[in-house]
C-alpha cells in the first residue's frame, strides 16, 4: 500500500511540475509584435534528406511571433517528421486584448478560432495576423527548444518554408502566402534557430 501511494504521489508532482512548466504566459494589452514575417523566395530551390523524406526548400523564412496555441503529435505519417504545431500571431494577433476575446484551438493539423459578437477584429487581419505552422526541428537541440516553448511566448524563429516528399508516396506543400485559408495554407517550416524571449 505504501508503495502504491509513493508511485502516485511521484506521478503527480511529475505532471504537477509538467503543467508548471507548460503554463501560459500573458501579458499586457498592446501588440507585442509589430513586425511581419520576413520571406524571400528561392528561386532555384535545392533540397536537403531528412530520414525518409525529402524537402525541397522553397523560401528563407524568419519570424518573431507570439505562440497562440501548441498542439503535438505522436501518430501520423508525418508525426516523426513533424512532431508539433504551433499557431502564431503577430500585429494584432499578438494583442492581448484581442486574444482575450478569441478562442483558439488546434486539431488534425488545423488552426481554429472562434469570438463573440461584436468580433475583437476583422477576420482578415486575423488570417492575415497568424498562422498554423507545423514545425520540422533541424536538430536535436532544436526540437529540445521547440518542447520548451509555452503558449503565450514571444519566438525569434529562423529557418526555411519547405515542401515534403517521400517515397512512401506521402507529400505536403507548404504554403507561401499569409493571406490565405483553407486546405494547403499552412506553413512547413524547417527550424534551423529559435530564441526563446521569455519562459
Amino acid at each position: 500500500m505504501k508503495k502504491a501511494l509513493s508511485i502516485i504521489l511521484i506521478l503527480f508532482v511529475v505532471l504537477a511540475w509538467r503543467d508548471w512548466r507548460h503554463r501560459e504566459i500573458t501579458h499586457e494589452p498592446g501588440i507585442l509584435v509589430a513586425e511581419l514575417p520576413r520571406q524571400v523566395d528561392i528561386e532555384e530551390p535545392g533540397s536537403i534528406q531528412v530520414d525518409d523524406y525529402r524537402l525541397t526548400l522553397r523560401a528563407e523564412f524568419e519570424l518573431r511571433a507570439r505562440v497562440l496555441s501548441i498542439e503535438h503529435y505522436r501518430w501520423g505519417s508525418e508525426a516523426g517528421l513533424s512532431p508539433v504545431d504551433f499557431a502564431l500571431g503577430w500585429g494584432v494577433m499578438s494583442d492581448q486584448a484581442v486574444l482575450d476575446r478569441i478562442s483558439i484551438s488546434q486539431g488534425g493539423r488545423w488552426y481554429f478560432t472562434r469570438y463573440e459578437l461584436p468580433a475583437p477584429v476583422t477576420d482578415r487581419q486575423i488570417i492575415t495576423s497568424s498562422s498554423n505552422m507545423h514545425m520540422i526541428p533541424a536538430n536535436s537541440w532544436v526540437a529540445d527548444k521547440l518542447d520548451q516553448v509555452r503558449k503565450g511566448s514571444v519566438v525569434q524563429f529562423k529557418g526555411f518554408l519547405v515542401d515534403v516528399d517521400s517515397d512512401s508516396g506521402f507529400f505536403w506543400r507548404t504554403s507561401l502566402r499569409r493571406d490565405d485559408t483553407g486546405n494547403g495554407s499552412c506553413e512547413i517550416f524547417y527550424v534551423e534557430s529559435l530564441y526563446i524571449e521569455d519562459s
